[in-house]
């Protein structure tokens, strides 16, 4: 398979993310991590129920412990930090320091072998992180308005777990993405055990509940691992680094759909920034020299 269709492999994961805002909205109030269990515990299954029918797929889950570390731990840690992050500094502030995350992967990318950094894809993630702040703060400044707190410094440890999970799935090019669903799974485990300890047991109380949260372990909290997974092994992590800044603004036009929010000036500029970004930080793949 070749590289750039590897790259729209793991674009796919980007385009699920932008559901994931709408989707938790209406869910509703379920605890972080009861709604975490839940949704990890859906994807895995999504990969898991395909290990019978695939020879060999069950025993790609003996993989050295380094692996698992890696990939429990970027699922597991960057979601329970995000959630204690997301409940201990305005959401608004704790989403724009969490969304560095894409331009931290390419900084890290470029360290790993076979991979070396460009101006364009520095410029392009730039034009993105630029995107994403207009969106998120809908053309408004950009500070702490409280001061930092806890939740800020939580937000920036979530943006560098993501990146170093991304960059070092990247160096195990070898493990198949079956090993996912053995990831969530696992994380699915932990988050409840965290639930029973931290938290209260509220269940959904309505069809639209359950038909999210559903949809939220099947699509951004499923497949979207396991293509996400595929992308940055194989596909080029630098143009997935800046094309990640198009979720924050699908979400938004996604809420738009659902009249769960109102049009405002910044989307469009928004969607011209991290278009452009895009197809700056994409050059390389876009315009490919032909062998003479």
């Amino acid at each position: 398979m070749s590289k750039t269709l590897s790259t729209l492999i793991g674009f796919i994961a980007i385009l699920t993310w932008a559901i994931l805002a709408l989707l938790s909205t209406i869910a509703g109030p379920i605890p972080p991590l009861q709604l975490a269990a839940m949704t990890f515990l859906l994807g895995g299954l999504v990969g898991a129920v395909t290990w019978p029918f695939r020879p060999g797929a069950l025993a790609s889950l003996r993989q050295p412990w380094q692996v698992w570390a890696v990939g429990v731990g970027g699922l597991c840690i960057y979601h329970c930090a995000y959630f204690f992050a997301i409940q201990n500094a305005p959401p608004v502030e704790v989403s724009l320091i969490a969304y560095l995350w894409p331009l931290l992967l390419v900084v890290l990318a470029a360290f790993t072998p076979g991979e070396r950094l460009h101006a364009h894809h520095v410029l392009g993630v730039v034009l993105g992180l630029m995107g994403a702040i207009i969106v998120i703060t809908k053309g408004g400044t950009v500070g702490l308005s409280g001061g930092l707190k806890l939740g800020h410094l939580v937000a920036a440890f979530c943006a560098l777990v993501w990146a170093s999970y991304s960059v070092l799935s990247r160096r195990f090019k070898q493990v198949p993405v079956d090993v996912v669903a053995g990831y969530c799974l696992a994380t699915a485990a932990i988050t409840f055990v965290l639930h029973l300890t931290l938290e209260s047991t509220v269940w959904p109380q309505a069809s639209a509940q359950w038909l999210a949260i559903a949809g939220l372990g099947l699509l951004p909290v499923g497949l979207a691992f396991y293509v996400w997974d595929w992308g940055c092994k194989h596909g080029d992590i630098m143009v997935l680094g800046a094309l990640s800044y198009a979720s924050p603004v699908l979400s938004v036009i996604a809420l738009l759909s659902a009249s769960l929010t109102h049009f405002h000036w910044s989307v469009a500029l928004a969607c011209a920034l991290i278009v452009a970004g895009a197809l700056v930080a994409s050059k390389d793949m876009l315009f490919k020299k032909q062998p003479a």
